[in-house]
């Protein structure tokens, strides 16, 4: 048996008290019933059923309960927001739920710049924006190590992120990895800054256009020779007389294919039966989101002829990771080193440049700007010098 104090609406009479036993409900309990009904009741203890208390701070938004451990639990709803905190004193729920509700208030009202930091606009730019890119795996890459590697810089808020501070992070940076690729960072900074200042006006300017990027990096010049192609072809078991047989071989004929259309990787793994045609193959979309259709020469069309009989609906079956895997492995198992599957495009442009001019190379290889040609055609002085 316990006692509980109910207090009478007159001041100075003295106490009443009444006795009840903890089990079953108060609810039986007449007296008692008749004065928390009536308005008299301070505080109620509750042997099965849990009453609940408003906040004379906080206001109408918290309620507070006490739990059958003894413990207060303190629940706020405000501007759509609802949490809710267990404390061991009543004292400890009131003081947190006003404390939280000033906090959500603030955050509802307060600027853009000052609520959100630099880390909320790459987590909302990852989930909402980089999957619709062609580039998604890479940049949600880059974004993942930024989030991970630089917590003091992704926690500035916006109204602090400067160029000041950005410069220092890049400077740092390039104590630790190549210019080329501060560059690739800046870009996804740039971009994930510039959209969250256009679409969802967390900023009124970019801070990272007054950045400078690193020095440009010199194109790579590199193209792979006969001599190579034919040691990475005899190691990966390769024979124009029979139909491929391996993922190895399969990344070979797509060496090859590359090297005589001057396609990307990611185009080549894209291309199905459906699209290869006598002299062309149409490709839907590209690196730069348009599609073009690629002319085929005798030596194309022998390596698309070979892969007959390999997958009924891709000619390749290969994914650009895989075949990028897949390459890296048959240039270390025939001891070759110093070139990626990229400069098959490169060579193609290389080869195909002497053969036909500069704006049908540009028609093939999907350039809209001419200069692109200085980039991937590189040949050699003594190239030159046989021509002359």
């Amino acid at each position: 048996m316990i006692r509980h104090e109910m207090r009478l609406p007159i001041p100075g009479t003295p106490p009443t008290y009444h006795q009840f036993s903890l089990s079953g409900n108060c609810r039986k309990y007449q007296p008692l019933a008749r004065r928390r009904q009536a308005g008299y009741c301070h505080s109620v203890a509750t042997s099965d059923t849990v009453r609940p208390h408003p906040s004379p701070t906080v206001g109408p938004m918290a309620t507070f309960y006490r739990l059958p451990s003894g413990r207060w639990r303190a629940q706020i709803k405000i501007r759509g927001v609802r949490e809710s905190e267990s404390f061991p004193t009543k004292t400890a729920a009131i003081r947190w739920a006003a404390d939280r509700a000033a906090q959500i208030e603030h955050e509802a009202t307060a600027a853009p710049g000052t609520r959100y930091a630099l880390s909320d606009v790459l987590t909302k730019y990852r989930d909402e924006v980089t999957p619709s890119k062609r580039g998604a795996r890479p940049e949600r890459t880059r974004i993942d190590a930024i989030l991970r590697h630089y917590p003091v810089l992704v926690s500035t808020k916006l109204a602090a992120l400067t160029p000041e501070r950005l410069g220092k992070w890049r400077d740092e940076r390039l104590l630790e990895v190549k210019p080329a690729t501060v560059t690739r960072y800046m870009t996804v900074l740039t971009s994930a800054l510039e959209h969250a200042r256009r679409e969802w006006r967390w900023l009124a300017v970019n801070p990272m256009r007054d950045v400078r990027k690193p020095g440009a990096v010199p194109h790579r010049e590199r193209t792979i020779q006969w001599r190579e192609m034919r040691i990475l072809l005899k190691a990966a078991r390769y024979s124009r007389k029979r139909p491929c047989r391996t993922m190895t071989e399969a990344a070979a004929r797509a060496m090859l294919l590359a090297i005589r259309t001057g396609m990307r990787a990611g185009e080549l793994c894209a291309i199905t039966w459906a699209d290869v045609r006598a002299d062309y193959v149409i490709l839907h979309t590209s690196k730069i989101g348009e599609g073009r259709e690629v002319p085929l020469s005798r030596g194309a069309r022998r390596v698309i002829e070979g892969m007959h009989g390999w997958d009924p609906e891709r000619v390749l079956a290969l994914k650009r990771q895989t075949l990028d895997a897949l390459f890296r492995k048959l240039r270390a198992r025939a001891g070759l080193r110093g070139f990626t599957f990229h400069d098959t495009r490169h060579t193609a442009a290389t080869m195909l440049a002497r053969k036909i001019d500069v704006l049908t190379l540009c028609k093939v290889f999907g350039w809209k700007n001419t200069k692109r040609a200085l980039t991937y055609y590189n040949p050699t002085a003594s190239d030159i010098a046989k021509r002359l």
